[in-house]
């Protein structure tokens, strides 16, 4: 069935918040936040600051243990099977993952071996990002050298390496 056809109630949701809260001693960083995206739907999480915004990526990202409620990513629950819903996501925060010492190719590779890519695959994947996220002129750079504009790149190449069903910026 073409994608124009699907309606909302036939798409699957690919990120489910069930009851989300995250308290520390009695303060709650998020309470009771429940929320799904289904496949195609493109969502901001918009909210004053100290709202639970990170918090709730966070839990919702498998990086943070919820005190209460369920986190689901392409179906898999992310602190019950968060390898597996990890192979769905593609996750880059607000301080992105980059190793200031390693060049943008060799951290790319590194992350494509860490997600158990095959030699092809990840030759493929690695210059796929490159082109997408226009890298070519910095590749052999160390990150530390590049401008904030790069790195954030870097951070995103790095997020759209694997090709995840979900999205998280």
């Amino acid at each position: 069935m073409p994608e124009s056809n699907l309606g909302a109630s036939d798409r699957r949701p690919m990120i489910e918040a069930i009851g989300l809260s995250k308290f520390y001693g009695p303060f709650a960083a998020a309470r009771d936040v429940s929320f799904e995206v289904n496949e195609g739907e493109l969502v901001a999480f918009l909210g004053p600051n100290g709202a639970g915004k990170s918090t709730t990526m966070k839990m919702l990202t498998g990086y943070l243990a919820p005190s209460e409620g369920v986190a689901k990513i392409a179906g898999h629950d992310m602190f019950q099977d968060r390898i597996a819903g990890s192979r769905h996501l593609g996750y880059l925060p607000e301080n992105g993952p980059l190793y200031p010492e390693m060049t943008p190719i060799g951290m790319l590779d590194f992350f494509a071996e860490a997600r158990g890519m095959d030699v092809k695959r990840k030759k493929e994947r690695i210059e796929a990002v490159i082109d997408l996220c226009d890298l070519g002129s910095v590749v052999n750079k160390a990150t530390s050298k590049l401008s904030k504009g790069f790195k954030q790149r870097v951070g995103m190449a790095q997020a759209l390496l694997h090709v995840p069903d979900v999205l998280i910026l």
